[in-house]
């Protein structure tokens, strides 16, 4: 029997929960935008009003005002955020506990045996040669159902993406923005899929796109039918994870809502208002990167990282990626080292960098040989101080103990993105900075 896969994406989420907050905002072009001293001035967020004047993600307040001078620029409430999250993942465990979030306003469900989900509506099926199906009609209400539920109990609106896989059902979300349900089925997949651009797919970023394009799979379909080996030669193991989202062969399982995740990268990126352009404020600014890096490192009880990645777009919007081996650390010193190591190293003035992103892999479990300065007692005394500083970040706030780097520009002192950039892992192309 198919699996019941649904994949739900909050609309507009932070925007969203500002109407929630000010419903004087409601039909109103909003953007939620970062402070201009503390986050530069960034567009988080954007309402549907302010989307169809052009308003994007990424945009600065002044090029927002510029596509749209009515839109109401807020600032960020990440607390708010978190809450309303946290209640509609409440929601969904009264039906099932395989809930898997893909950051802090999508998640997966895994519905298939569950006996709790629709008390109001019978379990249709049909059968095909000998195989039992559930009926569109079926699937199609248990998106409705739980788009219902969040809107009428919390007043945010959801979208659905129903099939019987996560790729699918996180395609199937897409289609109907906002607040709509759509079914990717194993009988109408192919008619739903086989047209759609491949860069649908989950996963597939900008490069990947490009280089399947000048091999002609330009639709889901075309790389449907490529030949497996011509995929794998062109992208290694990658190929055949791509051959598998595109044929709906994608079996992962939705994880427990209280199950451990495992990463394979971590990593945070940040867009700034204006180019910058001396190594003085590059290394500052990889320091903030580092520092949620390492933080996150640590949280997620992987080990340490044998591996750093730097990711660098230029004001033109050009960008490259780089990465180094290194001795195994979860230091933030050592990763924002290594880092701006990188980057002299591959980037010479004069330079205009719009753009940066640091990312750790190479997790040791804890499997680590120890080195001679572990012997020695340094990198314990490090390690020890650096979750120090958790601690007092935690109780005080981010900005309340910073390192001298840092602390030279007040900008960056406030500056704390592993708590307001909350993200979702990255694509094949690896280069956003953005797992984990």
């Amino acid at each position: 029997m198919e699996r019941i896969i649904v994949h739900s994406d909050l609309n507009n989420f932070y925007a969203s929960v500002e109407r929630i907050m000010n419903p004087e905002l409601a039909g109103k072009p909003v953007a939620v935008c970062g402070n201009k001293e503390e986050r530069h001035g960034i567009v988080l967020a954007k309402s549907e009003e302010a989307k169809k004047f052009g308003v994007k993600t990424g945009d600065t307040v002044w090029q927002a005002q510029r596509k749209c001078p009515d839109v109401i620029v807020v600032p960020p409430h990440f607390p708010e955020y978190m809450s309303v999250s946290r209640a509609v993942k409440a929601i969904y465990a009264r039906y099932t506990d395989l809930i898997e979030s893909f950051g802090i306003d999508e998640c997966w469900l895994d519905l298939t045996a569950s006996t709790r989900v629709l008390p109001s509506f019978e379990r249709k099926f049909f059968t095909v040669g000998g195989e039992k199906y559930f009926s569109d009609e079926y699937l199609t209400f248990i998106g409705d159902f739980i788009r219902g539920e969040v809107k009428r109990e919390l007043g945010v609106t959801v979208s659905c993406g129903v099939s019987y896989n996560k790729v699918f059902a996180k395609l199937g979300s897409d289609l109907k923005k906002p607040d709509g349900t759509s079914v990717i089925s194993k009988l109408n997949g192919g008619s739903v899929v086989n047209g759609l651009p491949v860069e649908d797919l989950l996963f597939v970023g900008k490069a990947t796109r490009d280089k399947l394009y000048s091999m002609g799979y330009k639709t889901i379909g075309k790389l449907a039918s490529a030949d497996d080996g011509v995929i794998r030669r062109a992208f290694g193991k990658n190929g055949e994870t791509l051959l598998r989202y595109a044929r709906g062969e994608d079996d992962t399982p939705v994880k427990r809502v209280d199950e451990k995740r495992e990463y394979k990268s971590i990593g945070n990126s940040c867009t700034y208002a204006e180019d910058v352009t001396d190594y003085a404020h590059i290394e500052r600014l990889l320091f903030v990167l580092a520092e949620s890096v390492a933080a996150r490192l640590r949280e997620c009880g992987q080990g340490l990282a044998d591996t750093v990645h730097l990711w660098v777009r230029y004001g033109n919007l050009t960008d490259f990626s780089v990465q180094k081996k290194v001795r195994h650390t979860a230091l933030c010193s050592e990763i924002a080292a290594h880092a701006f190591a990188l980057f002299r190293l591959n980037v010479k003035p004069p330079f205009a960098v719009r753009s940066l992103g640091v990312t750790v892999s190479g997790f040791d479990n804890g499997a680590s040989q120890i080195t001679l300065d572990e012997t020695c007692g340094k990198y314990k005394k490090l390690e020890a101080v650096e979750k120090c500083v958790d601690e007092i970040r935690k109780k005080h706030g981010y900005e309340k103990l910073q390192r001298g780097v840092v602390a030279e520009d007040p900008k960056q002192m406030r500056n704390d993105i592993k708590n307001t950039h909350l993200i979702k892992p990255a694509n094949f192309d690896d280069k956003s900075g953005n797992r984990g």
